[in-house]
């Protein structure tokens, strides 16, 4: 790890930090001179994640983790906590966790799936925010992982794409209200994403195959194909570091073409 990185000296915390995303996040932000913390749900995959970062060649200083419910307003403050008193700072955060629910028209959209979504997305984003914004200084960025769907919509995702927008309602509010902070906040939106999260969008979305659901999401991406998770990992890196400094209330979108 390079302490002259773009990120040198730097702290972040990352939820749905052992996702493929989130991973990929970590690793860039690692590579810049961050040090990492990553929160999740999964405490196997938080440790695979570490283990992975650590193999990269990133010291055991660099990387922590906790398993963290990003709906627990008590479990995402003590996740904070625990990153600013491992590395005495917070510079960057990133709102990354997510679930999609299910895909069906809004008359049969389940109540708590839609709640639960909600939750994840919405109050995580929230509540992440919350607890990190008092630890932040001039310099700082925030970035809520949004979607293609937050800045467009589909049918049969009523739950997904409504989350995904709120989260730009969020995003655009901390934005006017820490700008005299010197804090930037901005969403950042992939399209699909080459992973088993979006896998499992592709299939509950189409009812086919895993394979054909691929291929029929490749047809609607402009790009003809998936984003690999480094290619959202260094528009992340972009967002968080200074190349960025000039960039507040913004919405990036990733995603191949999909929304244009």
């Amino acid at each position: 790890m390079s302490a002259m990185g773009r990120l040198g000296g730097k702290a972040a915390i990352i939820t749905g930090g052992e996702g493929s995303i989130g991973l990929a996040t970590a690793r860039a932000f690692a590579a810049e001179g961050a040090r990492v913390f990553l929160a999740g749900i999964s405490e196997p995959d938080l440790k695979a994640a570490a283990a992975t970062l650590d193999g990269d060649g990133f010291t055991e200083h660099a990387v922590a983790w906790a398993v963290t419910d990003v709906r627990d307003s008590a479990q995402v403050k003590a996740a904070v906590e625990a990153t600013v008193g491992r590395f005495g700072r917070l510079d960057i955060v990133v709102a990354n966790a997510g679930v999609f629910g299910t895909s069906k028209p809004i008359a049969d959209y389940p109540e708590d799936d839609f709640d639960n979504v909600m939750a994840v997305h919405v109050r995580g984003a929230f509540l992440l925010c919350k607890h990190a914004v008092p630890h932040l200084s001039a310099g700082a960025s925030v970035i809520i992982t949004s979607s293609v769907v937050g800045i467009t919509a589909a049918p049969g995702i009523a739950g997904y794409a409504t989350a995904k927008h709120a989260q730009v309602g969020l995003m655009r509010t901390m934005a006017a209200e820490l700008a005299p902070r010197g804090i930037r906040v901005n969403t950042i939106h992939p399209g699909p994403v080459d992973n088993a999260f979006q896998a499992q969008v592709e299939v509950t979305a189409t009812g086919a195959g895993a394979a054909q659901a691929q291929a029929i999401f490749d047809g609607m991406i402009p790009l003809g194909r998936h984003a690999r998770p480094e290619e959202i990992a260094r528009s992340m890196l972009y967002l968080a570091s200074d190349d960025s400094s000039f960039m507040t209330g913004a919405t990036l979108a990733v995603d191949g073409g999909m929304s244009s």
